[in-house]
């Protein structure tokens, strides 16, 4: 939104609106319709004349300095960015790419969500995956079908086991006024029709079951012949940049600090927006760039779905109430309000 004279700006998307994950929750909930939580990037491009390219990337090469296409001429750059995010890794629990809602990438979950109401509410509904992606979404699901489906979730680890003790007890509470059932240690292993199955034997019926577990960076990062760490997520340094690359920075949940490694969380890509901002003007300046630190601790609030929110920080901080949730709903609001293109 402040362009610098001498600078094109190409923004690179295979969608034309892109949506915002804190918001997701509450729009499953029916507090949010579809344009408040997504970005009109065509509308964006259009306000800050950034050139915008329409396609799925597919790779790049680096000897060149060219961003690939499946069915487009490659496009140049002196400089680029790479935020692209992450997909799911649904590789320990047979057929659940076929038979599973995944939660990411968002855009298709939405659609698959509200093709499967069109069949009907489902008399029972699972969850795989305990963290608080899966327990936001459980409470989402309890506020837009009502009391009437069985919701329960999956999960082989302790509840939301990265927050802090205060946050879970709240949160504990608050799914069993919800109704939702928490079936612990239960590593999901397979699922097949309606019934999925643990490692242990144990099996769960449910006629919609949505995973929300581990993700993995899109496979085609690693034949680019970047750094990756083990995992497939580009590595980088302090300034942003991909380790031996001066040209190419990469940012979000698709890179992975080397010397500050932190848990995948968009809190961390916004802190990034700036300096990423900032670093990318100073190399087309020649100047010095900035070093990203990437704080300890992060404000988390959850929606439960019946107009409260728990909010948690660090090892102590964890309160609940109507009032959390209305002080969420300005910051997500707020935030968005940032890419309106106005």
């Amino acid at each position: 939104m402040r362009p610098e004279s001498g600078v094109r700006l190409m923004l690179v998307t295979d969608r034309l609106t892109t949506p915002y994950s804190g918001m997701l929750p509450g729009h499953v909930a029916g507090f949010y319709d579809r344009d408040e939580m997504h970005i009109d990037l065509a509308r964006l491009a259009h306000a800050t004349g950034t050139s915008l390219v329409h396609a799925p990337a597919t790779g790049v090469d680096r000897g060149s300095r060219q961003v690939l296409f499946a069915d487009r001429p490659p496009l140049a750059y002196d400089t680029l960015s790479l935020d692209v995010g992450i997909t799911p890794d649904v590789s320990a629990i047979a057929g659940a790419d076929r038979n599973a809602l995944l939660v990411k990438p968002i855009s298709t979950f939405l659609e698959r969500l509200e093709a499967a109401e069109t069949e009907g509410i489902p008399r029972r509904i699972a969850i795989v995956g305990g963290g608080a992606a899966g327990v936001e979404l459980a409470c989402a699901l309890r506020a837009r079908f009502g009391t009437t489906p069985a919701i329960a979730i999956l999960t082989a680890a302790p509840l939301v086991s990265t927050l802090n003790g205060g946050v879970r007890r709240r949160l504990e509470k608050a799914l069993a006024r919800l109704g939702i059932d928490v079936v612990r240690d239960f590593r999901a292993a397979s699922l097949h029709g309606s019934r999925v199955t643990a490692a242990d034997g144990q099996v769960h019926e449910a006629g919609l079951v949505l995973v929300s577990t581990a993700a993995r960076a899109p496979g085609w990062l690693t034949a680019t012949g970047l750094p990756t760490t083990p995992d497939g997520f580009l590595r980088i340094g302090p300034t942003l940049q991909v380790e031996g690359e001066e040209a190419i920075f990469a940012v979000g949940d698709c890179a992975t600090r080397t010397d500050e490694p932190r848990e995948k969380a968009g809190v961390f890509a916004v802190r990034q927006g700036p300096v990423l901002a900032d670093n990318l003007l100073r190399k087309a300046r020649g100047e010095p760039l900035r070093r990203h630190h990437a704080q300890r601790t992060f404000l988390v609030i959850l929606s439960t779905g019946d107009g409260r929110a728990i909010a948690g920080k660090g090892r102590w901080l964890a309160v609940e109430g109507s009032w959390v949730w209305r002080w969420k709903d300005w910051i997500d609001r707020r935030f968005m309000a940032r890419f309106s293109g106005a």
